[in-house]
């Protein structure tokens, strides 16, 4: 057996990562800063302080409301302060947060709260999410639903606004009794009473895409969570005396937001200036208004911002921390972004099941292209020979990554044949494929269930990717394996033009050719005005593949 390149490049010692709760993240910021600003919502201020009175009495209101340690609490809301009071309230009683993408279909939500056992879950008062949830609530088992209400936290013009122009938007409330408003949970200014918790227990149940069967409930205990906070201490070099300002346009259901917004920003006292979704107006005046020093985004946000016209581009020299996760980042995306906005943006890895992430390129010191950086703080990364995962492969074998690390979660709420299935040997198997340089650094080539087989050979759609995104005239682009009655598969190639942009199937092949070998080259080009996105941002492949099998059905 080869030995694993990690550790012939051992990382320099680090600091020991604590195993805390994630209400110690609250109790020590409010300690330690309580005048600071902890959250900025539409230009409507609350100080750490501010912050955590509302968070006891909001745990007050849930133990009122019989909320108890073990419970499954969810959260189905956008970026707003809601998200982050009843988050910390619901951990203080030892419940567990199951985060809710507010886009869901009824058929997901009900799916979720059956799978996690939901019994209360918290929503705003706006008829698209409160209506669903409402809907489905008495066949998927919820008894409570907690109506937080959208006016109560916008500066008070735009309040008055929300009540009077937008009443088509209001939730119709269909039964009194299976609601309570979050006002009535926090009328009651008794402390909470105190819950024995452990960092060991699972403070948040994260599912997962589905993108390969049914979505899964990662349990993320305080110590992972925490884990992954701490590791961003460390992975941006350590606390500074000013307070830094995080720009919060990711969703906070999505684990990549969870741990960077929200988090961490408090674990530094930073302020969370948070926005509902992502509307570029709207991003742009918020950065002139609180310019930011943090900003973490999905590529799909890069790109978005790298087609502004010249006069409309943030100046965002005074960024410390841009980083992009969630999918890889085209390099010609980061060279773009980072000459138009003066903001070095480095790119991350990881997945729901590691809190999540585990490698990330340095921000201050050597980013390598198309990597995603070295291990992350008390992370080990080992690349696994795929057929045979009990084999390490050395320095710059591309083979299966796996990572071992304190914020690797514990397995699968309720299916433990599939947590055993994803670990190997003690390590999580993440199901892309890569490989680590000699300096350490992590070069992902792509998913393995994404591999197009080609006549014996193995294509990776990102190649294809990367060399597409090479050409100025393309905006997206996505490489799907497609049914071929000799090869097998062969790679067809979904693009998305710039605006004003033109190019033909002929133009484009002309300019794979040299970047690409004939196995790898598309047999087939597809334009569309856009390619389809998950909730949160990210190009997505499945609607693409099945619309490629409803061609041959």
């Amino acid at each position: 057996m080869s030995e694993p390149a990690f550790s012939e490049s051992p990382l320099p010692e680090e600091p020991p990562i604590p195993r805390r709760l994630l209400t110690d993240l609250l109790d020590n910021a409010v300690k330690l800063y309580p005048e600071r600003p902890a959250i900025d919502f539409m230009g409507r201020s609350w100080s750490y302080a501010e912050l955590a009175k509302l968070v006891e009495r909001a745990a007050r209101g849930l133990q009122d409301q019989g909320l108890k340690k073990g419970d499954r609490f969810g959260l189905c809301l956008p970026n707003c302060p809601y998200f982050v009071i009843l988050y910390f309230a619901a951990l203080r009683v030892g419940a567990i947060i199951v985060n809710f993408n507010p886009l869901y279909t009824e058929r997901e939500l009900e799916h979720q709260i059956k799978d996690s056992g939901t019994r209360m879950i918290a929503v705003p008062d706006i008829r698209m999410i409160h209506d669903k949830v409402q809907a489905v609530a008495p066949r998927a088992g919820i008894d409570k639903i907690v109506l937080c209400g959208m006016r109560d936290m916008l500066p008070s013009l735009q309040g008055l606004g929300f009540m009077l122009f937008k009443r088509k938007e209001h939730a119709r409330i269909l039964d009194e009794r299976l609601h309570v408003r979050l006002k009535a949970l926090l009328a009651n200014p008794a402390a909470p009473d105190p819950v024995a918790t452990d960092p060991d227990d699972v403070a948040v149940l994260q599912y997962t895409g589905g993108t390969t069967g049914v979505p899964k409930g990662a349990m993320l205990t305080h110590a992972n969570l925490t884990a992954n906070s701490a590791q961003m201490v460390v992975h941006v070099g350590g606390l500074r005396p000013q307070q830094e300002r995080t720009l919060g346009v990711l969703p906070m259901f999505h684990v990549f937001a969870l741990t960077t917004v929200l988090n961490f920003s408090v674990e530094i006292g930073a302020e969370m200036v948070l926005l509902p979704r992502f509307e570029m107006k709207q991003v742009l005046k918020t950065m002139k208004r609180k310019p930011p020093t943090q900003f973490f985004g999905v590529p799909t946000i890069y790109v978005a911002l790298n087609g502004l016209p010249d006069e409309e581009v943030p100046d965002l020299s005074e960024v410390r921390a841009c980083i992009s996760g969630g999918a890889p980042l085209p390099l010609e995306v980061r060279e773009q972004f980072e000459a138009r906005t003066r903001a070095r943006v480095v790119e991350g890895y990881g997945l729901s099941e590691t809190a999540p992430i585990i490698a990330c390129n340095p921000l201050f010191g050597l980013i390598k292209d198309n990597s995603c950086g070295q291990p992350f703080p008390g992370t080990i990364i080992e690349i696994r020979d795929p057929a045979n995962p009990s084999h390490i492969l050395g320095q710059g074998e591309r083979g299966e990554v796996c990572a071992r690390g304190p914020q690797v979660m514990k397995g699968y709420w309720q299916r433990p044949d599939d947590t055993a299935a994803v670990f190997v040997d003690g390590a999580l198997r993440t199901g892309d494929i890569g490989y680590l340089d000699e300096d350490g650094y992590l070069f992902l080539v792509d998913r393995i269930k994404d591999i197009i087989f080609c006549g014996g050979y193995n294509v990776y759609p990102r190649i294809i990717e990367d060399a597409a995104y090479q050409h100025p005239a393309i905006k997206e682009a996505v490489a799907i394996g497609i049914p071929d009655a000799y090869r097998g598969q062969s790679p067809k190639l979904f693009i998305a033009l710039n605006d004003d942009a033109s190019l033909t199937a002929d133009e484009l092949k002309a300019f794979l050719q040299d970047r690409l070998s004939k196995i790898e080259m598309p047999k087939a080009f597809e334009f569309r005005d856009s390619l389809p996105k998950t909730l949160i941002g990210k190009l997505s492949k499945k609607e693409l593949i099945e619309d490629e099998n409803k061609k041959l059905a």
